[in-house]
């Protein structure tokens, strides 16, 4: 509903000051300073909806254009029910999206002339939604108002959130209201709440005595006590009172929780109602949405006013416009509770008679009327999930799915749709769904291969979280059990419990990975072995490794890459060449994965291969890009519940600001990133957490402090052992550097031995630098020169420039003072180049410093100067519109809102010092 063109309304609202107030600042925001987004949370009869309609009074006399959206039970189970409910009075606008994001949208709604054979890409989609409600912001400011959010579909608040973390520079706020026990996840945690509180006594009292027949004496007191500062149980108790003097007794109603009592006393009236009255509020609640044409075309005769009318008159439903509106949602529940089983029956099915034309909405009345297992209901829902699917609404198809499973007679079947729903919610990106979908197949079927897929869906829905030993449990057993059997699933199983496998970074856990791994029979040009031997055993056999993996990678030249095999080789094969140091192999595979995964629904999967891009690309010297891909996969993290891309992104953060020297905002990031996060189970975050720590008191200049973090990535064993088998080692020459300035050489030392026998020989041209590097840095001074020598001396290293970097600035210190600056001047020219390109800025002043006592004039950097205020996003918009895109262009590709890509560009000009596009590529380069 678009109320933007209305009068603002007065209404009487007792109390809350505080949350009108802070409603107030979320109208302004919509075009001003402050958060774009809150939720509204409190129980049923709060006073929610009351503030929701205040704030839509309250844009409006400030010049704000609003348009809502209602949950409605009844539309739960229909894909983008909601966003199409939103989006209905713009509408018309949607010929000036870009094609394909016009296309997204209709076929999402149902209105394209397409076959339904191709899925739209849902970030299209869903960015469509967001350029679309941006258009509609051009005129006026814009206020979005999403009542009930607990009853939205999730395909629609999947949208809703992503629409909610993109408002940054468009002219929209969005207000959310729900049940506080029942928040939806995707806006559980990362935006702010609001809670509506219970009333005080003084204002309740207030509250009452704007009642018709305000109560008195013992009767006031007993209302205030019961309602608890409800404002709808006040109301509601008030009248009940009124009308029934015999509530008062002692015990009538007082041992009944609140939401119980309400639902009670608005049964009260429905006696006295006439039947067809009844039957008529009835189909009205059975059909679960506002639509007066549902009903009326149920059951002939429903047209008369007549009929309604009594029901207005006892206050429980407003009919204007075509709609009937129930008072309250606790209306409908009421209404429902009180008629017989058989009564709900035949409504329902009246109105799936009626809804023949909609299938997906009918098969959902049959499932409701459905009296125990139905095959041929089952059968249609399972239908409306497969329409679902093709319109990309993953979370529908699983929720029908998952109820065409409790409807479907035979066992076998049933775990067949279960496993069906859980897959299509993990297309959805719900984890914690999936798995307790999962978990309801074994007692249904003794089929091991079915009991092996469910225990895979389990295993997958736990390996994005932080619970390594639990997601194992699921996927070691089914890879163990199915090695034999049925070797590809056995593989695939395996390949998934490799990334836990690799968090945890415990030995039992990699043991049992190559323990079973021996047990599969050989698959030929299998990418998933590949990556569980790479995880299982990281420096062994290294070159064979690298030769199979080169193999691979030339096969996959042949295959599409829109296949799901494919991507799955490009993620698993990308993920291997990061861990055996083939990092520029790593950055292709992942970016190609990435280009598809990208627009795909499986967020879950999707975060995971952007951190994993964001890390090849950190070591890469593509810091900038890093940083983007990772502020990307923390998103999509938060989206998709996977906590451990939602700690690792961050700290990836931290770690490049601590390399462009903001030391105290590396701390920060970090400190948030593991906030109520126990990381001894996750080895692979806790080591690279005290990196983080570690390079951010190196930038300082706090060398102490600096060991101290970086010796904890190894353990106070004797001799010490890497903490974690594969990450640890690649931080040894960072502690060395450390330790030649706080006197810890001979722990150092230690340490250096007990890895090199980790590493053993022959050791990637990456490790090999870093071990002469540290064994140069904690050397005798005379015998360091060769060890230097010996980490530059392989010209693949300069694939990771800013390791390189470090060693020449190393060996160039060495250099001068031993009186050899004429040696020294190029190393540190070469370091003084890398260091500037990457903007660490604590080694540019390092460097500078260094060539000047070489006796070199080093002339001010400009370059790194203009660009260093810019977030990485912010590069990312400024590098696109110095190559000429529009903003549209930029938009599209980066899934914002021209209007948002506006608002980045006009803060990115002053930052730069520049006055307009044009100037960007003198300020950028080439």
């Amino acid at each position: 509903m678009d109320v933007g063109a209305g009068e603002a309304r007065t209404r009487g609202i007792r109390g809350r000051a505080r949350e009108r107030e802070r409603i107030g600042r979320l109208v302004d925001a919509a075009d001003g300073p402050g958060s774009k987004v809150l939720v509204l949370t409190g129980q049923p009869g709060a006073g929610k909806s009351t503030l929701l309609d205040h704030a839509a009074d309250v844009a409006v006399a400030r010049g704000r254009r609003v348009l809502r959206v209602r949950g409605c039970e009844g539309e739960q189970g229909l894909d983008f029910a909601g966003v199409h409910q939103l989006l209905s009075p713009v509408l018309r606008d949607i010929d000036r999206l870009p094609t394909r994001q016009r296309d997204a949208l209709r076929h999402a709604f149902g209105t394209d002339d397409g076959d339904g054979q191709q899925i739209p890409e849902p970030l299209v989609m869903r960015s469509g939604v967001l350029t679309l409600l941006s258009e509609a912001a051009t005129e006026r400011p814009l206020l979005i108002v999403v009542d009930d959010a607990q009853w939205l579909d999730l395909c629609s608040l999947d949208v809703l959130a992503f629409v909610a973390r993109r408002l940054e520079g468009e002219r929209m706020a969005l207000l959310l209201a729900a049940r506080d026990e029942s928040v939806p996840a995707r806006f559980d945690r990362d935006f702010p709440h609001l809670p509506t509180g219970p009333l005080d006594r003084a204002e309740a009292g207030l509250l009452l005595d704007e009642q018709p027949h305000p109560p008195r004496g013992k009767a006031r007191a007993e209302i205030i006590e019961q309602a608890a500062g409800n404002p709808l149980a006040l109301i509601e108790l008030a009248r009940a009172f009124a009308k029934a003097p015999s509530l008062q007794r002692p015990g009538a109603i007082d041992a009944l929780p609140l939401t119980t009592r309400l639902e009670r006393l608005f049964a009260a009236d429905l006696p006295d109602l006439p039947p067809a009255t009844r039957h008529a509020l009835l189909l009205a609640a059975a059909a679960g949405t506002d639509r007066l044409s549902d009903v009326l075309h149920a059951v002939p005769g429903l047209d008369d006013p007549e009929v309604w009318r009594p029901a207005e008159e006892a206050g429980l439903v407003r009919v204007e416009n075509g709609d009937v509106r129930l008072r309250h949602p606790l209306i409908r529940f009421a209404i429902h509770q009180a008629a017989s089983f058989a009564d709900r029956r035949e409504a329902h099915l009246a109105l799936a008679a009626a809804l023949t034309h909609e299938p997906d909405r009918r098969a959902w009345h049959l499932a409701a009327a459905a009296f125990g297992p139905d095959e041929e209901v089952a059968d249609a829902l399972a239908q409306s999930a497969e329409r679902s699917r093709r319109r990309g609404g993953y979370a529908a198809a699983a929720t029908a799915l998952e109820r065409a499973a409790e409807l479907t007679p035979d066992a076998e079947r049933r775990a067949g749709r279960l496993l069906a729903a859980a897959v299509s919610a993990m297309y959805a990106g719900y984890p914690q769904w999936v798995g307790e979908i999962a978990a309801r197949v074994g007692p249904l079927t003794h089929d091991p291969k079915l009991l092996a897929e469910a225990s895979l869906c389990g295993g997958w829905s736990l390996a994005v979280t932080l619970r390594h030993a639990d997601a194992l449990g699921f996927l070691l057993p089914v890879a163990e059990s199915m090695a034999t059997a049925a070797p590809v699933l056995a593989l695939d199983a395996l390949a998934t419990a490799a990334t836990p496998a690799y968090n945890s970074g415990d030995p039992v856990h990699r043991a049992e990975l190559q323990r079973i791994g021996d047990l599969i029979p050989l698959q030929p040009d299998r990418s998933d072995r590949l990556w569980a031997e790479a995880v299982a055993r990281p420096f062994t056999e290294r070159e064979k490794a690298v030769k199979r993996l080169r193999d691979m990678v030339d096969g996959l030249r042949d295959g599409g890459v829109s296949d799901p095999t494919t991507l799955g080789d490009l993620m698993m094969l990308g993920a291997t060449a990061w861990i055996l140091d083939e990092t520029d192999l790593a950055v292709r595979l992942l970016g190609r994965a990435m280009d598809h995964y990208r627009p795909a629904a499986m967020a879950g999967t999707n975060c995971t291969v952007t951190q994993a891009l964001a890390l090849a690309l950190f070591d890469s010297g593509a810091w900038t890009a890093a940083g983007a891909a990772a502020e990307d996969a923390y998103c999509l993290a938060a989206e998709a519940g996977a906590e451990n891309v939602a700690v690792g992104a961050p700290i990836l953060q931290a770690t490049l600001r601590a390399v462009r020297g903001d030391h105290t905002g590396a701390r920060e990031r970090a400190a948030e990133a593991v906030r109520g996060i126990e990381l001894s189970r996750s080895r692979s975050l806790y080591v690279r957490h005290c990196q983080a720590l570690g390079m951010a008191a190196l930038s300082e200049g706090d060398h102490g402090t600096a060991y101290e973090h970086l010796r904890r990535v190894f353990t106070q064993d004797s001799p010490p052992v890497p903490v974690h088998h594969h990450a640890s080692p690649y931080y040894l020459a960072d502690l060395a550097a450390a330790a030649v300035r706080v006197g810890r050489v001979d722990d150092a030392r230690a340490v250096l031995r007990a890895v090199e026998d980790h590493l053993g020989t022959p050791r990637s041209s990456r490790l090999d630098a870093i071990v002469h590097r540290a064994t140069a840095l904690l050397s005798r001074p005379d015998d360091a020169e060769p060890h230097f020598l010996s980490a530059l001396a392989d010209p693949v290293g300069a694939r990771w420039p800013f390791e390189r970097a470090l060693t020449q600035l190393d060996f160039a210190e060495w250099l001068r003072r031993r009186r050899r600056a004429a040696e020294a001047r190029p190393l540190l020219a070469a370091a003084l180049e890398v260091f500037e390109r990457l903007e660490a800025r604590p080694w540019i002043e390092r460097a500078t410093a260094e060539l000047r006592a070489a006796g070199v004039t080093v002339a001010a950097s400009a370059a790194p100067e203009a660009v260093a205020g810019l977030t990485p996003q912010e590069l990312q918009i400024a590098q696109l519109a110095a190559e000429g895109l529009t903003n549209r262009d930029i938009g599209a590709r980066l899934y914002l809102s021209p209007r948002t890509i506006g608002f980045h560009l006009h803060k990115i000009f002053p930052k730069l010092g520049i006055t307009g596009r044009a100037q960007l590529r003198d300020v950028l380069g080439p």
